[in-house]
């Protein structure tokens, strides 16, 4: 057998699995051969037999939908959910496939969902959200990819395939306009530069103005108490948006073909994402309480500090904002714009939609004072990210029977932006955030074929030598800290060794056996010191600390008001949490064995049981530290009563498994009309990691392993096509999660992992008229999505109702394809819904949400030369 190269499968072949596949007509018997090309085990394969559950979509497909990013793909693709990172999380992606992912940006926990580019691994949810520029497919594959992607595909993988450089002298351009003023141009040249060596230089240039409008509550407000010195920006009412971005986007590939065995790819890229702060609007607020279920939206939250904890005697009166008569200015729902929980009336909103307010101003214009002396302080409203990379592909077929590649990759990226956490003029929590990343990864794989077809398989091995730096100014004016975090470092290494075999005794009958053996090494060193570069209880800076053992004033008896009222030293929880590493080392064997069986060119059945892991590591976000003592060692008052204090938030967590059993059919009916796949599968997932506020003391947002869960359900995805033109497409998904332990979680065991719902499907209908003067597509996409929650707890305020969405394109394009305009409707029905919701009552007395965009229209016109 001579192999063909893994990287070069023509995108005409490569289609949607639940959408319109490229036919080609057979003259002689009329039939339909709608064959799909997928390499998700490492070797070319048709769809329809590939023993794993995948949904693939190809260029042509996303630019029918018009989906420009893979969060979009998401509709489209059973038990899959990836939504944009809130305000909060910068420029990146909260990925779930079958109840398995990941929502936090640090960088000390792994992803649970790998995403990879031309097989390079993608190691961080930030810079994860990927424009889908000069793609020639996706593949999503659901389920454990422990064997073949690695320990952080425990969900599943999904992969972007970049087109490669051909040579034939071909180019496009297409020029886009829409709402928000969304300007866009995108275009492509492939040409020859020798007999056998091609280059393809693609790019993207994008901006878009910001759909939620930040107002200046003085000013929008003017019979307030809000002072109006108190704004920032341009001095109007409208002087800001969120969610506006810029992007530049450009790559270059080269493809070498020196003899018909050997295939060098190399390519670089380069982004700069420029935009302000993720949109977000406030739903809720009110008094903190000790239970989301006991939260009161129409209470007031005092805008005073009233320290870390309760504590004994009475909070100090150290006001959050003072207002025009003096006095100060209370967190209440009259700063809450739009929802049942809102009384925000008497406002100027110049006839803008309340849905999409937000009165945040990113400012802490406190005055300073002996404890929080770093005031004021104004965080950037951004988010930007800056990155570029360089991949390597060499595949070289020794023999017909014997293929070697390696790959290889340097990436590295700049991540900035900034958080007003509350949305209000309040300065009740501001964050500004950078993070810093490279990653080296290096894979060779040898794939071969034995006694003429029995037996194929590949073995290799991975390394991927990664470090990220965070770094951020945290300013928590709710818990009276007001610090640097940072720069956290953390180095890591990932090493593994694969194989899988696959023994064909019949032509209808495969056996597939896989194992991998992965290594992981991670440390991560804590840097917490004041905003102007001092270490709490290093006065003169020198690096030895003037008091030891150093603690808050309070624990050492003196009359404050708490562990953070005037009196301590600031930041004085802090202390212990300086130049401190912790690390975690593991190892681990996964495998898969899977039995697939041909009853017919139209019938396939498939079993497989598959493992995977995503590893362990330690709490990236310790916010009091050896210094604030342990819980069993709490300090007491003159009478012996017990004062609440914070505890040493030093914590590791070990790595989360999973073994999954499935068992799926895939069918090819009605001479090819129809096409109908479907899966099953039941998972037992243990050790889940999970952000929990599993403190004594707040703020406290730490990942523990919180128990095990039974994960059962099943998918479906479908098309047809009754009659020349016409094609229908769907899908389906339910999902079913049982926590069969919660241990000390807290968690009462009825909960769901976030971003979870129960039931999913989507639908797509599309005519193709054609007349002398070219073809007319008119196609419509729907996409349902039941209640999901995001938080681990499952709030009641942190439910997103379900939503059904539709999308509409009617596109012309001419008889010799050198030309297409587009008109594009997303979001049809103009539905109101949240991609997340962040719960924060028992913190800080809010809820706020990121609201998807409303409806909005395009026009784009393509050439092809």
């Amino acid at each position: 057998m001579k192999f063909k190269s893994l990287s070069v499968v023509s995108s005409l072949a490569v289609v949607a699995g639940i959408a319109t596949p490229a036919f080609a007509q057979d003259e002689n018997e009329g039939s339909r051969t709608n064959t799909i090309v997928v390499t998700a085990e490492f070797r070319e394969a048709n769809l329809q037999d590939t023993p794993i559950a995948i949904t693939a979509v190809n260029s042509e497909m996303l630019e029918a939908r018009g989906q420009t990013d893979i969060a979009q793909v998401a509709a489209q693709a059973p038990n899959v959910t990836l939504k944009a990172q809130p305000q909060g999380g910068g420029s990146g992606l909260i990925a779930f496939i079958r109840g398995v992912g990941q929502v936090d940006f640090n960088y000390a926990l792994d992803p649970g969902v790998g995403v990879y580019i031309d097989d390079i691994f993608i190691p961080t949810l930030s810079s994860s959200l990927l424009d889908l520029m000069d793609l020639d497919r996706i593949e999503v594959l659901r389920g454990p990819q422990g064997t073949l992607a690695g320990k952080n595909s425990i969900g599943g993988a999904i992969k972007l395939f970049s087109a490669r450089p051909q040579g034939d002298n071909s180019g496009s351009f297409r020029a886009t306009y829409g709402s928000y003023n969304r300007i866009e141009a995108r275009g492509m040249a492939d040409f020859a530069i020798t007999d056998n060596l091609f280059a393809r230089v693609s790019g993207i240039g994008r901006s878009v103005d910001g759909y939620v409008t930040r107002l200046d509550y003085a000013l929008s407000h003017p019979d307030s108490n809000v002072p109006a010195n108190n704004a920032r920006g341009r001095g109007n009412a409208d002087n800001e948006t969120l969610g506006g971005k810029s992007t530049v986007a450009g790559r270059l590939a080269l493809r070498w073909v020196p003899t018909d065995r050997l295939e060098v790819n190399v390519s670089g890229d380069y982004s700069s994402d420029k935009g302000e702060a993720g949109p977000q609007v406030l739903l809720a607020m009110g008094a903190v309480s000790a239970t989301p279920e006991a939260f009161d939206p129409f209470s007031q939250n005092p805008a005073i500090s009233n320290g870390a904890l309760p504590v004994a005697g009475p909070p100090p009166a150290l006001p959050w904002l003072i207002g025009k008569d003096g006095n100060a200015v209370p967190g209440s729902c009259a700063f809450v714009p739009a929802g049942p929980y809102s009384c925000d009336t008497g406002g100027n909103l110049q006839g803008l939609d309340p849905r999409f307010i937000n009165y945040g101003n990113f400012l802490d214009a406190r005055d300073p004072t002996s404890q929080a002396p770093y005031k004021p302080y104004a965080t950037n409203p951004i988010s930007e990210l800056v990155g570029w990379g360089v991949h390597g592909n060499i595949t070289f077929d020794a023999t017909d029977n014997l293929q070697l590649v390696w790959i290889g990759s340097w990436r590295e990226y700049q991540s900035n932006w900034g958080e007003d956490q509350d949305g209000t003029p309040i300065p009740v929590a501001q964050l500004d955030n950078q993070l810093n990343h490279r990653a080296w990864s290096q894979e060779v794989r040898a794939n071969f074929e034995l006694a003429d077809g029995l037996i194929e398989g590949t073995v290799g091995g991975y390394y991927l030598d990664q470090d990220g730096k965070y770094t951020a100014r945290v300013d928590l004016n709710y818990a009276g800290i007001d610090f640097i975090h940072g720069p956290d470092t953390t180095p890591s290494t990932t090493k593994a060794g694969f194989g899988t075999l696959t023994i064909h005794p019949t032509e209808m009958l495969s056996f597939t056996g896989g194992l991998r053996y992965t290594k992981d090494k991670k440390v991560y060193t804590y840097f917490r010191s004041n905003p102007d570069g001092t270490v709490p209880f290093d006065t003169n800076a020198d690096g030895v600390l003037d008091v030891f053992p150093p603690a808050c004033e309070f624990f050492l008896g003196a009359p404050t008001a708490g562990p953070v009222g005037v009196g301590n030293t600031p930041n004085c929880l802090l202390v212990g949490l300086f130049g401190v590493s912790d690390s975690f080392e593991g190892d681990r064997w996964d495998w898969r064995l899977a039995a697939d069986y041909r009853f017919s060119d139209e019938f396939l059945v498939y079993g497989s049981v598959s493992t995977g892991f995503k590893g362990g590591g330690v709490n990236p976000r310790p916010f009091f530290g050896p210094s604030a003592g342990e819980c069993a060692d709490l300090p007491t008052d003159g009478n012996g009563n017990v004062i609440p204090a914070p505890c040493n938030q030093l914590k590791a967590f070990d790595p989360e498994t999973i073994t999954t059993y499935e068992i799926g059919f895939k069918s090819d009916l009605l001479d090819r009309r129809l096409r109908l796949n479907g899966a099953a599968f039941f998972n037992k997932y243990n050790n889940i990691i999970l952000q929990l506020s599993a403190c004594p003391g707040s703020p406290c947002l730490q990942p523990n392993n919180v128990g095990s869960a039974d994960v059962k359900g099943f998918e479906l995805e479908m098309s047809a096509y009754p009659v020349d033109g016409l094609s229908l497409d769907g899908g389906l998904s339910y999902i079913n999660f049982e926590y069969t332990d919660v241990g000390a979680s807290g968690l009462v065991g009825d909960e769901v992992t976030p971003y979870t719902p129960e039931w999913t499907y989507s639908f797509g209908i599309q005519y193709d008229y054609e007349m002398d003067a070219g073809t007319v597509m008119a196609r419509f996409d729907g996409a349902y999505q039941s209640e999901i929650y995001t938080d681990s707890f499952n709030t009641s305020w942190s439910k997103i109702d379900s939503y059904f969405l539709g999308n509409a394109r009617l596109a012309f394009t001419t008889a010799d394809e050198n030309w297409n305009v587009a008109l594009e409707v997303q979001n049809v029905f103009d539905k109101y819904y949240y991609l997340t919701v962040s719960d924060v009552t028992t913190a800080l007395g809010l809820v706020t949400a990121q609201p998807g965009l409303p409806r909005t229209w395009s026009l784009s016109v393509g050439r092809k030369f």
